[in-house]
């Protein structure tokens, strides 16, 4: 498995002095760079200083994104986001997922806000060893057997439910989000995780297809995503 997805984690303290210009050009370059899910989505990516709301985390930049409102716009966030967050730890520099945090302001005919980023050099140790995880076991989100499981296993969640699930067979991996339970904001994440987890799968995948097949697996309590092959 590739080394940063077996070491990373959400980095909540920081230096509070910005990264520097050759750091911040790295950042955009990568931005430039990123493979979204679904294509046809239109998306934006920003760099802010400042963000509000609960449960924020103060650091010196943040990643801003938005997005035309779209059946798959989440989930296309989530993957697009994970490949930054996995780009920023494997540069040495920290970044954590803000779910209930906001930008101070919007320029106008800027895409709606979907979620932010916060990134910069870390006051904490940026990697963890493997026991350090806290995930669920592999049989209680997926059945079948293929490596790339494991990657998706790892991935980071909202208030890390991991609420998706997983049956892989002949190759394939039908990806499934559980059904949400309680609030607007977890169901929105939920669909955000569910990018995330499939950006780790691609991320161990010599090709990566997400396709919708017509008669899928079903799975009680899950709602069908798509199916990588």
């Amino acid at each position: 498995m590739n080394e940063i997805i077996t070491k990373r984690k959400s980095i909540r303290k920081y230096e509070q002095t910005p990264l520097d210009d050759a750091g911040l050009s790295k950042v955009r370059d990568k931005i430039a760079d990123v493979k979204p899910l679904y294509p046809d989505i239109r998306y934006s990516i920003d760099i802010a200083s400042k963000t509000k709301g609960i449960f924020n985390i103060k650091a010196p930049h943040y990643l801003i994104f938005g997005s035309e409102e779209k059946e798959g716009a989440y989930e296309n966030i989530g993957f697009i986001g994970q490949q930054m967050d996995l780009f920023l730890s494997e540069s040495g520099f920290g970044s954590c997922w803000l779910g209930m945090a906001k930008p101070e302001e919007r320029a106008a005919g800027a895409l709606p806000f979907v979620i932010s980023m916060a990134f910069g050099k870390p006051a904490e140790p940026l990697y963890r060893g493997f026991s350090e995880f806290k995930r669920k076991p592999l049989p209680e989100i997926s059945e079948g057997e293929d490596d790339r499981l494991e990657a998706a296993r790892l991935a980071p969640s909202g208030m890390n439910a991991q609420n998706w699930y997983f049956i892989a067979e002949a190759g394939k991996i039908h990806c499934y989000r559980k059904k949400p339970l309680i609030s607007i904001t977890a169901a929105r994440l939920g669909h955000i995780d569910m990018g995330i987890a499939l950006c780790h799968i691609a991320r161990e995948s010599r090709e990566f297809n997400f396709i919708t097949e017509e008669n899928p697996p079903q799975r009680k309590g899950c709602i069908y995503l798509g199916t990588v092959v």
